[in-house]
Protein backbone atom coordinates (compact mmCIF):
# COMPACT_ATOMS: atom_id res chain seq x y z
CA UNK A 1 0.00 0.00 0.00
CA UNK A 2 2.98 2.74 1.11
CA UNK A 3 4.52 1.70 -2.60
CA UNK A 4 1.30 2.34 -4.46
CA UNK A 5 0.80 5.85 -2.09
CA UNK A 6 4.53 6.37 -3.77
CA UNK A 7 3.97 5.63 -6.99
CA UNK A 8 0.54 7.79 -6.95
CA UNK A 9 2.88 10.91 -5.42
CA UNK A 10 5.68 10.04 -8.51
CA UNK A 11 3.31 10.28 -11.36
CA UNK A 12 1.15 13.73 -9.72
CA UNK A 13 5.33 15.21 -9.53
CA UNK A 14 5.87 13.75 -12.67
CA UNK A 15 2.43 15.25 -14.45
CA UNK A 16 2.62 18.59 -12.78
CA UNK A 17 6.10 19.29 -12.98
CA UNK A 18 6.00 18.47 -16.79
CA UNK A 19 3.06 20.80 -16.64
CA UNK A 20 5.57 23.40 -15.06
CA UNK A 21 8.47 22.95 -17.34
CA UNK A 22 6.42 23.28 -20.78
CA UNK A 23 5.09 26.25 -19.31
CA UNK A 24 8.71 27.79 -18.34
CA UNK A 25 10.21 26.95 -21.86
CA UNK A 26 7.18 28.23 -23.70
CA UNK A 27 7.12 31.74 -21.82
CA UNK A 28 11.10 31.75 -22.46
CA UNK A 29 10.57 30.85 -26.17
CA UNK A 30 7.65 33.47 -26.98
CA UNK A 31 10.56 36.04 -25.12
CA UNK A 32 12.76 35.09 -27.85
CA UNK A 33 10.10 35.44 -30.33
CA UNK A 34 10.12 31.74 -31.79
CA UNK A 35 7.09 31.09 -33.57
CA UNK A 36 4.22 29.57 -31.45
CA UNK A 37 3.28 26.63 -33.77
CA UNK A 38 7.37 25.79 -33.11
CA UNK A 39 6.88 25.58 -29.67
CA UNK A 40 3.60 23.73 -29.98
CA UNK A 41 5.72 20.90 -31.77
CA UNK A 42 8.30 20.34 -29.86
CA UNK A 43 8.51 21.72 -26.38
CA UNK A 44 4.56 20.88 -25.92
CA UNK A 45 5.06 17.13 -27.47
CA UNK A 46 8.41 16.49 -25.38
CA UNK A 47 6.74 17.67 -22.21
CA UNK A 48 3.47 15.61 -22.61
CA UNK A 49 6.19 12.70 -23.22
CA UNK A 50 8.21 13.60 -20.09
CA UNK A 51 6.86 11.18 -17.73
CA UNK A 52 8.09 8.03 -19.81
CA UNK A 53 11.01 9.81 -20.76
CA UNK A 54 11.59 10.12 -16.97
CA UNK A 55 10.93 6.55 -16.01
CA UNK A 56 12.36 5.05 -19.22
CA UNK A 57 15.99 6.89 -18.58
CA UNK A 58 16.04 6.17 -15.32
CA UNK A 59 15.40 2.77 -15.47
CA UNK A 60 17.53 2.66 -18.35
CA UNK A 61 20.17 4.14 -15.99
CA UNK A 62 19.63 0.97 -13.04
CA UNK A 63 19.70 -1.43 -15.51
CA UNK A 64 15.62 -2.02 -15.39
CA UNK A 65 15.18 -2.52 -18.77
CA UNK A 66 12.01 -4.60 -18.65
CA UNK A 67 10.72 -1.18 -16.87
CA UNK A 68 12.54 0.80 -19.46
CA UNK A 69 11.10 -0.74 -22.63
CA UNK A 70 7.92 -2.17 -21.37
CA UNK A 71 7.06 1.82 -20.43
CA UNK A 72 7.35 3.09 -23.76
CA UNK A 73 5.45 -0.26 -25.84
CA UNK A 74 2.60 0.30 -22.92
CA UNK A 75 2.39 4.09 -23.53
CA UNK A 76 2.12 3.68 -26.92
CA UNK A 77 -0.95 0.98 -26.93
CA UNK A 78 -2.37 2.84 -23.90
CA UNK A 79 -2.57 5.95 -26.60
CA UNK A 80 -3.92 4.18 -29.25
CA UNK A 81 -6.20 1.90 -27.51
CA UNK A 82 -7.51 3.76 -24.26
CA UNK A 83 -6.47 7.15 -24.43
CA UNK A 84 -7.88 7.53 -28.46
CA UNK A 85 -11.07 5.02 -27.21
CA UNK A 86 -11.90 7.39 -23.76
CA UNK A 87 -11.84 10.64 -26.19
CA UNK A 88 -13.75 8.87 -29.22
CA UNK A 89 -16.74 8.56 -26.45
CA UNK A 90 -15.69 11.85 -25.10
CA UNK A 91 -16.91 13.50 -28.35
CA UNK A 92 -16.36 12.66 -32.06
CA UNK A 93 -12.86 13.20 -33.03
CA UNK A 94 -12.42 14.36 -36.99
CA UNK A 95 -8.40 14.36 -37.88
CA UNK A 96 -7.16 16.80 -40.59
CA UNK A 97 -5.59 14.95 -43.95
CA UNK A 98 -2.41 15.69 -42.89
CA UNK A 99 -2.44 14.76 -39.70
CA UNK A 100 -3.08 10.85 -41.00
CA UNK A 101 -1.30 11.06 -44.18
CA UNK A 102 1.67 12.31 -42.78
CA UNK A 103 2.18 11.73 -38.84
CA UNK A 104 0.27 8.91 -38.30
CA UNK A 105 2.13 6.88 -40.81
CA UNK A 106 5.59 8.25 -39.28
CA UNK A 107 4.11 6.94 -36.19
CA UNK A 108 3.44 3.71 -38.38
CA UNK A 109 7.15 3.79 -39.57
CA UNK A 110 8.16 4.02 -35.61
CA UNK A 111 6.77 0.73 -34.93
CA UNK A 112 8.45 -0.62 -38.23
CA UNK A 113 11.53 0.56 -37.00
CA UNK A 114 11.41 -1.07 -33.43
CA UNK A 115 10.24 -4.56 -35.46
CA UNK A 116 13.21 -4.00 -37.51
CA UNK A 117 15.60 -3.09 -34.73
CA UNK A 118 14.13 -6.27 -32.61
CA UNK A 119 14.66 -9.00 -34.91
CA UNK A 120 17.77 -8.51 -32.82
CA UNK A 121 15.84 -11.32 -30.61
CA UNK A 122 15.73 -14.02 -33.88
CA UNK A 123 19.63 -13.42 -34.63
CA UNK A 124 21.00 -13.97 -31.24
CA UNK A 125 19.32 -17.25 -31.21
CA UNK A 126 16.06 -16.46 -29.20
CA UNK A 127 17.31 -16.28 -26.16
CA UNK A 128 17.90 -12.47 -25.70
CA UNK A 129 17.41 -9.22 -28.02
CA UNK A 130 19.08 -5.80 -27.50
CA UNK A 131 18.80 -2.36 -28.61
CA UNK A 132 22.25 -1.10 -28.47
CA UNK A 133 23.72 2.65 -28.78
CA UNK A 134 23.84 2.11 -32.66
CA UNK A 135 20.32 1.91 -32.83
CA UNK A 136 19.96 4.59 -30.22
CA UNK A 137 21.78 6.80 -32.43
CA UNK A 138 19.67 5.93 -35.66
CA UNK A 139 16.15 6.64 -33.78
CA UNK A 140 17.42 9.78 -32.15
CA UNK A 141 18.31 11.11 -36.05
CA UNK A 142 14.59 9.88 -37.28
CA UNK A 143 13.53 11.97 -34.25
CA UNK A 144 15.70 14.97 -36.18
CA UNK A 145 14.20 14.09 -39.73
CA UNK A 146 10.42 14.29 -38.11
CA UNK A 147 11.05 17.26 -36.56
CA UNK A 148 13.00 19.10 -39.54
CA UNK A 149 9.78 18.29 -41.54
CA UNK A 150 7.40 19.68 -39.00
CA UNK A 151 9.63 22.92 -38.45
CA UNK A 152 10.12 23.44 -41.84
CA UNK A 153 6.08 23.23 -42.35
CA UNK A 154 5.45 24.86 -39.39
CA UNK A 155 7.56 28.04 -41.06
CA UNK A 156 5.90 28.06 -44.49
CA UNK A 157 2.14 28.01 -42.83
CA UNK A 158 3.15 30.75 -40.18
CA UNK A 159 1.25 33.69 -41.75
CA UNK A 160 2.04 36.25 -38.85
CA UNK A 161 5.22 37.26 -37.12
CA UNK A 162 4.82 36.18 -33.26
CA UNK A 163 4.57 38.85 -30.23
CA UNK A 164 7.59 38.76 -27.93
CA UNK A 165 6.67 38.08 -24.42
CA UNK A 166 8.44 40.11 -21.44
CA UNK A 167 11.12 38.05 -20.59
CA UNK A 168 10.75 36.95 -16.98
CA UNK A 169 13.14 35.15 -14.44
CA UNK A 170 10.72 32.74 -12.81
CA UNK A 171 10.24 31.36 -16.00
CA UNK A 172 13.64 29.99 -15.60
CA UNK A 173 12.78 28.94 -11.79
CA UNK A 174 10.03 27.21 -13.66
CA UNK A 175 12.21 25.19 -15.88
CA UNK A 176 14.27 23.99 -13.14
CA UNK A 177 11.76 23.09 -10.70
CA UNK A 178 9.78 21.18 -13.64
CA UNK A 179 13.24 19.28 -14.46
CA UNK A 180 13.97 18.18 -10.85
CA UNK A 181 10.87 17.72 -9.89
CA UNK A 182 10.15 15.37 -13.02
CA UNK A 183 13.57 13.61 -12.47
CA UNK A 184 12.68 13.10 -8.87
CA UNK A 185 9.03 11.51 -9.91
CA UNK A 186 10.60 9.35 -12.12
CA UNK A 187 12.99 7.88 -9.43
CA UNK A 188 10.10 7.59 -7.32
CA UNK A 189 7.89 5.56 -9.82
CA UNK A 190 10.64 3.19 -10.94
CA UNK A 191 11.98 2.71 -7.50
CA UNK A 192 8.26 1.78 -6.34
CA UNK A 193 7.23 -0.09 -9.62
CA UNK A 194 9.97 -2.55 -8.62
CA UNK A 195 9.14 -3.15 -4.92
CA UNK A 196 5.24 -3.77 -6.21
CA UNK A 197 6.66 -6.29 -9.06
CA UNK A 198 8.36 -8.22 -6.39
CA UNK A 199 5.39 -8.29 -3.71
CA UNK A 200 3.38 -9.39 -5.98
CA UNK A 201 5.76 -11.99 -7.89
CA UNK A 202 5.19 -10.98 -11.53
CA UNK A 203 7.74 -9.32 -13.75
CA UNK A 204 8.98 -6.02 -13.83
CA UNK A 205 7.42 -5.98 -17.47
CA UNK A 206 3.70 -6.83 -16.39
CA UNK A 207 4.33 -3.65 -14.02
CA UNK A 208 5.90 -1.76 -16.57
CA UNK A 209 2.76 -2.31 -19.00
CA UNK A 210 0.33 -1.77 -16.52
CA UNK A 211 0.81 0.58 -14.05
CA UNK A 212 3.71 2.37 -15.41
CA UNK A 213 2.32 3.11 -19.25
CA UNK A 214 -1.08 4.25 -18.16
CA UNK A 215 0.14 6.55 -15.20
CA UNK A 216 3.14 7.98 -17.99
CA UNK A 217 -0.04 8.32 -20.03
CA UNK A 218 -2.07 10.12 -17.80
CA UNK A 219 -0.83 13.68 -19.51
CA UNK A 220 -2.35 12.53 -22.83
CA UNK A 221 -5.15 10.81 -21.64
CA UNK A 222 -6.60 14.45 -20.02
CA UNK A 223 -5.26 16.32 -22.79
CA UNK A 224 -6.96 14.59 -25.53
CA UNK A 225 -10.21 13.88 -23.53
CA UNK A 226 -10.23 17.74 -22.53
CA UNK A 227 -9.77 18.45 -26.22
CA UNK A 228 -12.41 16.02 -27.80
CA UNK A 229 -14.78 17.41 -24.93
CA UNK A 230 -14.37 20.99 -26.28
CA UNK A 231 -14.04 19.82 -30.07
CA UNK A 232 -10.86 20.04 -30.58
CA UNK A 233 -10.03 17.15 -32.27
CA UNK A 234 -6.62 17.70 -33.97
CA UNK A 235 -4.87 18.53 -30.57
CA UNK A 236 -6.81 15.32 -29.57
CA UNK A 237 -5.65 12.66 -31.75
CA UNK A 238 -1.93 14.71 -33.01
CA UNK A 239 -1.22 14.70 -29.37
CA UNK A 240 -1.48 10.95 -29.29
CA UNK A 241 -0.11 10.69 -32.30
CA UNK A 242 2.95 13.15 -31.55
CA UNK A 243 3.44 11.53 -28.48
CA UNK A 244 4.29 7.75 -30.12
CA UNK A 245 6.77 9.50 -32.18
CA UNK A 246 8.22 11.04 -29.18
CA UNK A 247 8.33 7.70 -27.51
CA UNK A 248 9.94 5.93 -29.78
CA UNK A 249 12.18 7.95 -31.36
CA UNK A 250 13.65 10.23 -28.24
CA UNK A 251 12.43 8.27 -25.58
CA UNK A 252 13.62 4.51 -26.42
CA UNK A 253 16.51 6.31 -28.45
CA UNK A 254 18.24 7.99 -25.13
CA UNK A 255 17.40 5.31 -23.04
CA UNK A 256 19.69 2.86 -24.90
CA UNK A 257 21.89 5.44 -26.08
CA UNK A 258 22.92 5.73 -22.23
CA UNK A 259 22.39 2.28 -21.72
CA UNK A 260 21.96 -1.00 -24.27
CA UNK A 261 18.31 -2.22 -23.64
CA UNK A 262 17.92 -6.30 -23.50
CA UNK A 263 14.61 -7.96 -24.02
CA UNK A 264 13.06 -11.28 -24.22
CA UNK A 265 10.00 -12.80 -26.40
CA UNK A 266 7.77 -10.97 -24.47
CA UNK A 267 8.62 -7.71 -25.32
CA UNK A 268 8.95 -8.84 -28.35
CA UNK A 269 5.09 -9.85 -28.55
CA UNK A 270 4.22 -6.18 -27.34
CA UNK A 271 6.02 -4.64 -29.91
CA UNK A 272 3.85 -6.56 -32.54
CA UNK A 273 1.05 -5.81 -31.05
CA UNK A 274 2.02 -2.12 -30.99
CA UNK A 275 2.13 -2.18 -34.54
CA UNK A 276 -0.90 -3.55 -34.79
CA UNK A 277 -2.67 -1.36 -32.74
CA UNK A 278 -1.12 1.17 -34.89
CA UNK A 279 -2.72 -0.48 -38.08
CA UNK A 280 -5.78 -0.77 -36.78
CA UNK A 281 -6.43 2.64 -35.32
CA UNK A 282 -4.89 4.04 -39.07
CA UNK A 283 -7.55 2.12 -40.96
CA UNK A 284 -10.46 2.98 -38.95
CA UNK A 285 -9.00 6.69 -38.89
CA UNK A 286 -8.70 6.49 -42.41
CA UNK A 287 -12.33 5.32 -42.88
CA UNK A 288 -13.60 8.52 -42.85
CA UNK A 289 -11.58 10.51 -40.35
CA UNK A 290 -13.39 10.44 -37.40
CA UNK A 291 -13.32 7.85 -34.49
CA UNK A 292 -16.50 8.20 -32.24
CA UNK A 293 -18.54 6.11 -29.97
CA UNK A 294 -18.52 2.94 -32.28
CA UNK A 295 -15.12 3.20 -33.12
CA UNK A 296 -13.53 3.99 -29.75
CA UNK A 297 -15.65 1.46 -28.19
CA UNK A 298 -13.77 -1.03 -30.13
CA UNK A 299 -10.75 0.44 -29.27
CA UNK A 300 -11.30 0.04 -25.37
CA UNK A 301 -12.27 -3.43 -26.42
CA UNK A 302 -9.15 -4.20 -27.73
CA UNK A 303 -7.30 -2.46 -24.81
CA UNK A 304 -8.96 -4.38 -22.34
CA UNK A 305 -8.54 -7.68 -24.11
CA UNK A 306 -4.75 -6.29 -23.75
CA UNK A 307 -4.97 -6.40 -20.12
CA UNK A 308 -6.54 -9.55 -19.52
CA UNK A 309 -3.79 -11.28 -21.72
CA UNK A 310 -1.00 -9.33 -19.76
CA UNK A 311 -2.29 -10.62 -16.62
CA UNK A 312 -2.99 -13.92 -18.15
CA UNK A 313 0.84 -14.46 -19.67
Amino acid sequence: MISIIWIIIGFILLIKCADIFVDGCSNVAKALGIPSLIIGLTIVAFGTSAPEAAVSVVASLKGMNDISLGNVVGSNICNLLLVLGVSGLSGCLVAKKKIVTRDFVYAIFSSIVMIIMSFGYFTNGGSKGIIDRTDGLILLCFLGIYLYVLICDAIKTAKKKEEKKKFEIKDIFYIIIGIIGIVLGGQIVVNNAVLIAKMLKVSQNVIALTIVAIGTSLPELVTSVVAAHKGESDIAIGNVVGSNIFNVFFILGLASVISPITYGIESFIDIIIMFFSSILVYILTLKNFRIGNKKGIILLSMYIIYMIYILIR
